[in-house]
């Protein structure tokens, strides 16, 4: 991947908070009292946005299969000519700043803006896609992108203000002990704002600014008055330049464990938060979140500011708040830890792994099959990986969303050498058949031994291929089904699961490295790159084509319209075909697969394509070292 300065750094979008900091405040209240609805289907915002954004997609994805060489296809007639409109979701998976990275340079191959993507890989891909969906560290890639104007990985890694991984969120100040002050007293006035204007802190607040400072560094405030709904204002998503983007987090109480069956699935788009869970079963207008509401309804007081972008962010990535935990169990001492910690004691560690939405907008509703949910006045949400279903997939398999094509980026780290095993995938084929699934379907996928001895993960993989083999999934529905919507096999979306793995970069970094050096951080996103691209397409000179055969195939099915012969033979490469293999997983790559054999330690370099070497070395050691310094130098100094 090749990175250049292509374009100009677009102006970002203006604060929305009505304080104009993190402290939520007073702003006038919509005409109608309810701020809450029943999901019965899309709500009218993102109708009418859709109605907007389709053309647009329509028109890119004709673009998109003119050019990926695709045999015996007049893409424009057969686009123009669908029954529906042909649409395509991208989901990211959490897994810290490693599926950040990895998904960074995954998208970036999708992306017509990214120099040499529409030839060495998918690029225009992202245009023609109409949702956008990240969890956790995905969804750290994609509010970045989201909310710094849709801004392009090219231009981020080009320009090097974002992302700057160089030192921990813990001590990104090094050694300059005054500036690490002034950074911690900063987040810790922020904090205090929020709580002197009345509401509730955990360490989700804490988290969240500290991920500002990373992701809307170019802000004076590093994002401090920067709301998700200033989405809804601003260029590139009101004139319907990007896809919708959807965050994703899970739904708990305190002292309870998230399990896959029993966990409330959220989601916040740019218009309301909210699940199609049975449990819950409504959505609520976002903007005004932090709102006093009795069965959905204001009482003519509203707040604004609480939807802070960095929250929001933090909310579906709470797993992290351990990490701040973890500072009497790191290598950091002395002055430093009580100067770190000093400024975390006002924050309650009994809930540390929630976020807090005070007041619930779903106070004493009785539309969800969960009491605990609606008699609280307190919504309790999490990682939205913690249900196992790392890849966030649910928003894109909601018939209301009439999906055809999901592309699922996993970059999740369910191995002991922390590449992913198809868990997550697995735990959203299972969900579909409990309560909580709720009228959804996903394809057949097989168990997480076969996803790697089949080399499932070392190549993308097609699931759901032929929606006639996917009827006995209506033979199992599950109970109290509160969807309005009917579904047909056609409307099951094919998934294509790309899976990270190592080209010219090892890429398996663990969940909890929380900094990256400049080489480190461009060889992952240089990686990721290489993964969506099949490296270059020099793994799959068709590589383009076989995604276009994948894009096109239910409305295909849809039409009765026979697979070309170049179409044929991608799905015979591609396709899960129903083997099982459970036996004992490979745990290494080569350039075809996986094999039993041991993992390379030392130097390790990636033969296949453009080869970086790493030297392998024990980093905390030399972190520890750094931090016994920078306490010898700030000894004595006290707040």
């Amino acid at each position: 991947m090749k990175i250049s300065l292509l374009f100009l750094i677009p102006a970002l979008v203006n604060a929305w908070s009505p304080t104009n900091s993190y402290a939520p405040g007073r702003i006038e209240c919509p005409s109608d009292k309810r701020l809450t609805r029943v999901a019965e289907g899309l709500s009218s915002e993102e109708h009418a946005w859709l109605e907007g954004r389709n053309p647009v997609t329509q028109a890119n994805l004709i673009k998109f299969l003119q050019n990926a060489n695709m045999t015996d296809f007049d893409a424009q007639s057969f686009v123009e000519n669908a029954k529906k409109n042909i649409t395509i979701g991208l989901a990211f998976s959490g897994g810290g700043y490693r599926a950040m990275l990895c998904g960074a340079g995954q998208l970036a191959a999708l992306d017509s803006r990214t120099t040499n993507a529409d030839a060495s890989g998918l690029g225009g891909l992202l245009q023609a896609s109409t949702y956008l969906v990240g969890l956790s560290g995905g969804n750290w890639l994609v509010g970045t992108i989201a909310m710094n104007n849709f801004t392009s990985v090219e231009k981020i890694v080009d320009d090097g203000k974002i992302w700057d991984l160089e030192r921990s969120i813990i001590n990104p100040a090094g050694w300059n002990v005054v500036k690490l002050y002034k950074y911690y007293n900063g987040i810790s006035d922020d904090l205090n704002a929020k709580k002197d204007a009345g509401f509730d802190l955990s360490l989700t607040d804490t988290w969240a600014r500290m991920l500002s400072h990373q992701f809307f560094s170019e802000l004076n405030d590093t994002g401090a008055a920067l709301t998700w709904s200033t989405l809804q204002e601003s260029d590139p998503f009101t004139n319907h330049e990007m896809p919708f983007p959807i965050v994703v987090a899970d739904g708990r109480t305190p002292n309870s464990y998230i399990i896959s069956g029993n966990s409330t699935v959220f989601e916040t788009n740019p218009f309301e938060l909210g699940s199609w869970d049975p449990s819950v079963y409504q959505f609520t207008k976002v903007k005004y979140l932090g709102t006093n509401t009795t069965d959905g309804e204001h009482n003519g007081t509203c707040v604004g500011g609480f939807d802070n972008a960095g929250y929001v962010m933090g909310t579906s990535s709470t797993l992290f708040n351990q990490f701040v935990l973890q500072i009497n169990t790191t290598s950091i001492v002395g002055a430093l830890k009580d100067l770190i910690t000093h400024f975390l004691n006002d924050v309650s560690k009994a809930e540390n792994d929630i976020a807090i939405y005070k007041p619930n907008p779903f106070h004493k509703t009785d539309e969800g099959t969960i009491s605990s949910i609606a008699q609280n006045d307190t919504l309790y949400l999490v990682d939205g990986g913690e249900d196992l279903q790392n890849v966030p997939i649910y928003p894109l398999i909601q018939p209301e969303r009439k999906v055809d094509v999901i592309f699922a980026y996993d970059n999740s780290g369910d191995t002991d050498q922390y590449w992913p095993n198809g868990a997550s995938l697995v735990a959203t084929y299972e969900r579909q058949f409990l309560t909580q699934g709720n009228g959804t379907y996903f394809p057949h996928v097989p168990d997480v031994n076969t996803f790697r001895n089949l080399n499932l993960t070392a190549k993308p993989a097609f699931f759901g291929c032929d929606a006639k083999n996917l009827s006995s999934l209506f033979n199992s529905p599950p109970t109290n089904v509160s969807t309005n919507v009917t579904s047909s096999v056609y409307d099951i979306p094919l998934v294509v699961y790309t899976a990270n793995r190592p080209f010219s970069f090892w890429s398996n970094t663990s969940t909890f490295d929380m900094d990256y050096t400049d080489a480190q951080k461009k060889g992952m996103i240089r990686n990721g790159y290489e993964v969506s691209s099949r490296l270059n397409k020099t793994l799959d000179s068709e590589w383009a084509a076989c995604v276009g055969c994948a894009i096109i195939r239910r409305e295909q099915e849809r039409q009765s319209i026979e697979q070309s012969e170049q179409c044929k033979r991608c799905f015979a490469r591609y396709c899960w075909n129903g083997e099982l293999d459970s036996s004992d997983a490979g745990v290494n790559f080569t350039t075809d697969g996986t094999t039993n054999g041991p993992e390379n330690d030392g130097n390790r370099t990636v033969s296949a394509g453009l080869s970086i070497t790493i030297q392998a070395g024990n980093t905390s050691v030399f972190k520890a070292i750094g931090y016994a310094l920078l306490c010898i130098l700030v000894l004595g100094f006290s707040i």
